[in-house]
């Protein structure tokens, strides 16, 4: 395909094809801080993505930070946290030696609740082997998360405001 007829998006200043970019979004009628807060809790990420098995961090959920994270079907690969914007924002990448996956995840705030964005693509040497079959199961499975995590969060929120925190009925003296 020639190169005007290419269709690409940016990020970090860097042109990746459209064709290796998924994308999601969904209105998740919580506040953005409480999305960002069940984001930060990546050992628990297996409550809202059914395609997470285990995921976990060496350290803080900030930029530089590595981890794990296996998925339900396949094994396990090394993460990295690239991108932290509390509140806001963060992209992690996972990696094999020359690929890439990159997950990045934007929560704004709209009238009645947030906007959540998932953004996947690929990058390395092999993406043009792995990314293919990668992104025909991220393109089955994200929205599947999406409306996982909607659920998740909008549950979260409403046991919350009915005077439970996390499953544990609050008191007052």
């Amino acid at each position: 395909m020639p190169d005007s007829q290419r269709s690409y998006f940016y990020h970090n200043d860097r042109e990746i094809p459209k064709l290796a970019h998924i994308e999601e979004s969904i209105h998740i009628a919580v506040p953005p801080t409480l999305i960002d807060q069940i984001w930060s809790e990546v050992d628990r990420w297996h409550l809202w993505d059914p395609d997470t098995k285990q995921a976990r961090l060496n350290g803080p959920f900030a930029a530089g930070t590595q981890g794990r994270i296996v998925p339900n079907k396949g094994m396990g690969i090394a993460m990295l946290v690239t991108e932290r914007t509390a509140g806001r924002s963060f992209t992690v990448e996972g990696y094999i030696p020359l690929f890439r996956i990159h997950f990045e995840h934007t929560v704004a705030a709209v009238d009645g609740g947030a906007e959540v964005v998932h953004r996947v693509w690929f990058t390395g040497a092999l993406a043009f082997l792995f990314g293919p079959g990668v992104a025909k199961q991220v393109r089955q499975g994200l929205p599947k998360t999406m409306r996982s995590l909607k659920a998740y969060a909008e549950k979260r929120h409403a046991t919350r405001h009915d005077g439970e925190v996390d499953g544990v009925k609050a008191t007052t003296a």
